[in-house]
């Protein structure tokens, strides 16, 4: 997405990004080459990061997040995290766009005392995210509003119609697509373990 295509509040969190990535960077002491290796993010990708200068997809977030350890929420929050926090309706910034008009919103990740993040993900009929594979023993919970879900693990697919839910694991390769003739409404819940992971390993 083009810079001037963003909205404010995909701006606001643009820039919130920057700032979270590159003091968790320096607070660990890592340079851009060592997170590069860390995270499995190309070093250029990770100077567009810091530098707000571009819109990083959901995959790059997450890798970026594991690596240290946080949630994609930790690095979308400008502030410290406050003992009661109501987030309004039209607070959480787009982080996934479809070619037909589909979302991917985080509705909240907290880190405290557990690693969750909950989504508001829509989906056009016939479009698909493609999630790859995320930390050791993350766990991802999808309920389905409306319409219906194929969700691809591992290579096996699985059709979630409405009033259904999803629970599997998320360490592995997996992809999500609507598969049905109208917009498909999901909440999304991904649980993750505490501390970093180095993709290296």
């Amino acid at each position: 997405m083009k810079e001037n295509m963003l909205t404010d509040r995909e701006r606001d969190a643009q820039l919130a990004i920057a700032r979270q990535v590159k003091g968790l960077r320096q607070g660990r002491r890592w340079s851009l080459d060592e997170l590069a290796s860390r995270s499995g993010v190309s070093k250029g990708m990770l100077v567009q990061i810091e530098g707000a200068r571009t819109n990083p997809s959901i995959g790059t977030l997450c890798r970026v997040a594991e690596s240290f350890g946080v949630s994609i929420g930790r690095l979308l929050e400008a502030e410290p995290e406050p003992v009661v926090k109501i987030v309004g309706a039209e607070e959480p910034a787009v982080l996934w766009r479809g070619p037909d008009g589909g979302t991917g919103r985080l509705l909240r990740g907290v880190n405290d005392p557990a690693f969750v993040e909950v989504w508001d993900w829509r989906m056009a009929p016939g479009e698909e995210h493609d999630s790859g594979d995320h930390t050791p023993r993350t766990r991802e919970i999808i309920h389905v509003h409306a319409g219906e879900l194929e969700t691809e693990i591992d290579g096996t697919a699985y059709r979630v119609t409405v009033g259904e839910t999803i629970d599997f694991q998320a360490d592995r390769p997996h992809r999500y697509r609507n598969s049905g003739p109208v917009e498909a409404v999901l909440t999304m819940v991904v649980v993750m373990p505490q501390g970093e992971h180095d993709r290296r390993a």
